[in-house]
Order: structure tokens, then sequence, then C-alpha cells
């Protein structure tokens, strides 16, 4: 199986929550799509469909 990059950015994940769920009648609030991006995050760790990698800055 090849393996491949993926980058996964919170932020970009907390936004797409938020835009979905005002398309749905719903007005979350900041806060609550930055713990649901971090859910979604740990998720994907959880289920081995990524891994976390810390850069050296």
């Amino acid at each position: 199986m090849k393996e491949i990059e993926v980058v996964i950015d919170t932020e970009e994940i907390a936004e797409f929550f938020y835009k979905q769920l005002v398309q749905r009648g719903y007005v979350p609030a900041l806060e609550e799509m930055e713990e649901l991006a971090d859910i979604t995050f740990d998720y994907l760790l959880e289920k081995c469909m990524i891994d976390e990698i810390f850069e050296e800055e």
C-alpha cells in the first residue's frame, strides 16, 4: 500500500464544521468549533488514520 502525506489543520476543520452547522441552522460558538476540531483530530489519531508528527523549529 502506498503511503501519502496528509496535513490536518484543526483550524480548517473548525471552519468546515462552522460552515456546515450554520447551513443546517445552528449557530455554534468559536470555542465549540475549536473543541469539535480537536475531537475530530483525536478521533483520526485513535483510528490510526493519521500520525501526529511534531516538527522541530
